[in-house]
């Protein structure tokens, strides 16, 4: 494959990952988020900071990088389960402009000039780079995705499940609405962290303007056109965003509006996204599925 290739799909692995995350927040625990990229560079900067300036390899800052992640996303997951539907939305693009106003405006974090030189992942003394790297995300994606199936089929997901669905009816059967969604918090920036982590190490120079405001309405674009609550969805709906701005490159000036213009289209004619409940993929494919089975 080119290296051009294998850079775009390297990058929308990352996302990918980085989506699941958020997919376990909005999808399966049914709390807003439009701050997701706040917790993706939180990852990335820990592992910069980690790696450049205390001299931590990739690996030994890979535990760290993802506790931290997680840790932040219980702290200021705390204030947002206070509140529902617009003030949450509107609490996640606050925190999303705090912390890439830290990023930005704190020295430690290397200011308005960013953070570089972070360097290559090593494996087997191995620097990695090209389809290495691209192989090692992948192999990142699928343990994500296996922590995600395996979520769906835990009793925690039935508690998420119901408190997305009717959260005082689940209260009333015992269902700590608090737990269970500072739980969703934990394991979505957790897997945020772990993508950023590969983003800064691939990049190997990270800005405030790496995780702004835009590239969490691109995350949620992409979970909703994949379909939210699903295993595949994030994938999907990464994929396809993924390669339509280079497909449709003349047009990148216009890429916020196009992915406000395809939310709002999708809740329009189809809220489950692609691969979602009611989606027109799963009518064309149920009878299929039904006749391999029989």
């Amino acid at each position: 494959m080119s290296s051009y290739v294998i850079t775009i799909g390297t990058i929308i692995v990352i996302q990918a990952i980085a989506v699941c995350g958020l997919n376990v927040i909005v999808g399966y625990a049914g709390q807003i988020s439009l701050g997701h990229a706040a917790f993706f560079g939180i990852g990335a900067y820990s592992a910069a900071i980690l790696t450049t300036k205390a001299g931590f390899s990739f690996w030994t800052a890979l535990p760290l990088v993802i506790g931290m992640s997680g840790f932040i996303g219980l702290l200021l997951g705390l204030p947002s389960i206070r509140v529902r539907e617009d003030f949450l939305a509107i609490t996640t693009i606050g925190i999303n402009f705090i912390v890439e106003a830290v990023f930005r405006y704190v020295q430690f974090f290397g200011g308005a000039l960013g953070i570089g030189g972070i360097p290559r992942i090593v494996l087997f003394g191995i620097k990695l780079k090209g389809i290495t790297f691209f192989l090692l995300c992948l192999g990142f994606l699928i343990v994500v995705l296996f922590i995600c199936w395996w979520f769906t089929r835990s009793w925690a997901s039935l508690a998420c499940y119901a408190i997305r669905e009717e959260e005082t009816a689940a209260s009333t059967m015992g269902i700590s609405p608090v737990r269970f969604k500072l739980l969703a918090f934990v394991i979505g920036t957790a897997m945020a962290g772990l993508g950023g982590s590969l983003y800064a190490h691939y990049m190997q120079f990270i800005s405030a303007g790496d995780f702004s405001f835009p590239v969490s309405v691109a995350f949620l674009s992409m979970l909703v056109l994949g379909g939210m609550g699903t295993l595949w969805g994030p994938v999907v709906g990464t994929l396809i965003l993924g390669v339509l701005p280079e497909v449709f490159r003349p047009l990148v000036d216009y890429r916020i509006f196009f992915y406000t213009l395809l939310l709002l289209l999708m809740i329009r004619f189809q809220p489950g996204g692609i691969l979602g409940e009611g989606s027109v993929v799963r009518r064309i494919l149920a009878p299929i599925l039904k006749g391999g089975r029989a």
